[in-house]
């Protein structure tokens, strides 16, 4: 509704009553009810790019003089005719809503428009690394727009991607988040349609992205969105299970003025194909002391509920026999046939049977068939509890077989045996294995304790608001690749760096090598903005871009994360806490590249002409390891993982080399001709991905542009 009525609004210059009665039917049709979920999804949606270089067809927007703010004039859209260069760089200029015509307007007073139907062509350039790691696989931190930044990824990583973690807008009202370059105020009348259709557009790329076989997705959120998003995943991602779990992470409350005070946000998963949560040594709601998480547990042999009682499964109603004196095990009898009463067993002399009954007397059956019994009482898998004094009664209880498995593998720890020769048992690591609940009360997860503190201790003096407890994104993450040591975890609303930080302490916590891809803009606050615009400055300079998110919060962050020294090059103080506790200015042993996301032209990608924008691509689509190549002068190179090969007139030399690296995974191929193509395919051992460059890069683009537009 949001384009009809701007529609109506053009069309009522022209012809008032035409418009008046446009209006009506349009009011008529916002009047409809009907059930589901309903926003704008065509709502336009477009992001500027300053420092982008000018070109001749480029959109752009005119920015308001400096020391202005901006206004709805400088949000209209303008298309480059021509451009001069005898001066000053000046363009002269093309209204897209009326072909109004400008001439002569300054190049150093535009900043390009890119809209989400156009086609982009990425590219990445490095802005410096940290490395601690060896030849362990690097982290990405991506400066950029992230919608733009997750179609550059789906020539990287479709597919590839084992979980995603996002805490998006919360759309509050207080300015958190920007649509089209303005902000989505509390007033704004398509508050939720915008925020809707802004979400739908970036979760279907996260799909693609997704492992579909096996990956898990999660979303934050409070309780102003969580209906809709809710609502909005089961849209996006028909037919997979979806859960909800509700996390404190403000003990105190988040007061509310006649209300309840709030304490709590909720994470949805969204589980893909075959994924499953692991456990962990807390059901994440109540606290476990030490010898009670130590402790193994035994399941009652006694089935009961639905499918418990003996005429269920007949051959599972037997006696065990216990000594009428002592009350130890004396021996496993056999099933009864169904007509045959118990008390009519003949037990062994000097014994008394234990049969599976409920309280009522009724009869129940056992979980295990005799002959399992018997082997799991020889084994130590099997025990009796402690003797009820009046009846002389001892449940019987055995051990599960992933408990079973756990003892074999030598993660649960055998202590010995006790008198009867029961195994007794402690889980290794001082803490059972527990499966999750919905409801999380964790005293790591406080964001007041544990966020804007570690915050304040790696980068003191800087500020971010509403930053996420290091721990609580641990947990998160924990259950969804804690059994996945070379995960890729994607977060493309990263915000201050936590998502990275919490990977690599998952990383130092169990040696895995785990991979973070953190996407965040450079955008500045608004109250920092107002101050900037009164300095007379814009985005795109050096005095306001040292101000944004992601070079003034998160990569400061991460480095001090890495590195265990502040921005200032002091250690940092303060240890981590929790599951890994040790000194924070240790650091972490890893890797970490940061990258500013490029635009460039359709005719120098096909021209090959800015290779060194597309080689970090290549990099992480070969698993961001080892020697980046960023050049082709030689007409081709190989590195540790991965080969590229511009001249053909090569493919003898290459073919021999990147054959002989055994961790070789991909090799990419520029060239138009097919023949040619297939030749360099057919030459390559089985076991490397060949990618015809530019083919697949341009195609990407320009697919997902269309896709948009649907």
């Amino acid at each position: 509704m949001a384009r009809i009525h701007n529609l109506i609004r053009q069309v009522k210059s022209i012809d008032p009553s035409l418009a008046e009665e446009l209006t009506r039917e349009a009011r008529a049709l916002s009047d409809r009810r009907s059930f589901g979920l309903n926003y704008e999804r065509h709502a336009p949606e477009q992001v500027e790019m300053p420092g982008r270089t000018v070109r001749k067809g480029d959109k752009i927007h005119i920015l308001p003089p400096r020391g202005n703010l901006y206004s709805k004039a400088n949000r209209r859209i303008w298309t480059v005719e021509s451009l001069s260069f005898d001066g000053p760089p000046m363009a002269n200029l093309l209204a897209l809503d009326n072909n109004e015509q400008l001439a002569e307007v300054a190049v150093e007073d535009m900043v390009v428009v890119a809209e989400f139907h156009d086609p982009i062509y990425p590219g990445l350039l490095s802005t410096g690394r940290v490395e601690r790691g060896g030849a362990k696989p690097f982290h990405t931190l991506i400066k950029s727009e992230n919608f733009h930044a997750l179609e550059a990824l789906l020539f990287t990583h479709r597919g590839r991607v084992d979980a995603i973690y996002i805490d998006p807008p919360y759309n509050t009202g207080a300015r958190d988040w920007k649509y089209s370059n303005d902000y989505v105020e509390l007033d704004d009348a398509y508050r939720h349609s915008k925020w809707l259709a802004f979400m739908e557009r970036r979760l279907l790329l996260a799909k693609e992205l997704l492992n579909p076989r096996d990956s898990i997705l999660i979303v934050t959120i409070d309780e102003k969105e969580v209906l809709r998003l809710g609502l909005l995943l089961e849209q996006v991602f028909p037919g997979e299970d979806i859960q909800m779990v509700t996390s404190v992470i403000a003990p105190s409350g988040s007061s509310r003025r006649g209300r309840f005070s709030r304490a709590e946000e909720y994470l949805f998963y969204v589980f893909l194909g075959e994924a499953s949560i692991s456990h962990w040594r807390t059901d994440m709601l109540r606290d476990l002391n030490e010898e009670a998480a130590k402790k193994v547990r035994w399941t009652g042999l006694s089935r009961q509920g639905e499918g418990g009682l003996r005429a269920d499964r007949p051959n599972l109603f037997y006696p065990i026999f216990l000594e009428m004196d002592s009350g130890k095990f004396h021996s496993v009898g056999d099933p009864l046939p169904p007509n045959v009463q118990r008390d009519t067993v003949v037990c062994p002399s000097g014994t008394v049977p234990v049969f599976p009954l409920n309280k009522n007397g009724k009869d129940l059956r056992w979980r295990l068939s005799p002959p399992t019994l018997r082997s799991h009482l020889e084994k130590g898998y099997a025990k009796f509890g402690k003797r009820d004094e009046q009846s002389g009664f001892r449940a019987p209880m055995y051990l599960q077989s992933g408990t079973i498995d756990k003892v074999e593998s030598g993660e649960i720890t055998i202590l010995g045996r006790d008198a009867e020769g029961a195994l007794i048992l402690e889980h290794q690591d001082g803490g059972r294995s527990i499966n999750p609940l919905t409801v999380w009360n964790r005293v790591s997860h406080s964001a007041s304790d544990h966020a804007t503190a570690i915050l304040k201790a790696l980068i003191p003096n800087r500020k971010f608001p509403f930053p996420k407890s290091l721990y609580a994104v641990e947990d998160s993450l924990r259950f969804a690749v804690g059994l996945k040591p070379e995960a890729v975890i994607l977060d493309f609303f990263s915000g201050s760096g936590t998502t990275a930080h919490a990977v690599m302490r998952l990383n130092k916590q169990d040696g895995g090598e785990r991979q973070s891809i953190s996407i965040t803009n450079n955008e500045v606050s608004s109250d920092e903005q107002r101050e900037l615009i009164a300095q007379k400055l814009r985005p795109g300079d050096q005095g306001w871009d040292n101000w944004g998110i992601c070079d003034f919060i998160t990569k400061p962050r991460i480095t001090a994360a890495v590195k265990g020294r502040t921005p200032e090059g002091q250690a940092i103080k303060g240890d981590y806490k929790f599951v890994d506790e040790f000194p924070m200015a240790e650091g972490f042993m890893e890797n970490v590249e940061f990258f500013t996301l490029t635009y460039q032209s359709r005719l120098e990608v096909e021209g090959n002409n800015d290779f060194e924008r597309m080689a970090p691509l290549l990099w992480l689509r070969a698993g961001a390891t080892g020697r980046r190549i960023e050049s082709l002068a030689e007409g081709w190179d190989v590195s540790e993982t991965y080969g590229v090969l511009s001249d053909l007139d090569k493919t003898p030399q290459f073919v021999k080399v990147i054959s002989g690296v055994a961790a070789a995974t991909h090799a990419f191929i520029f060239t138009d001709e097919d023949r040619l193509f297939e030749s360099v395919t057919r030459s390559l051992p089985e076991h490397i991905e060949v990618v015809r460059m530019n083919d697949a890069y341009l195609r990407n683009s320009e697919l997902e542009a269309m896709a948009v537009t649907r």
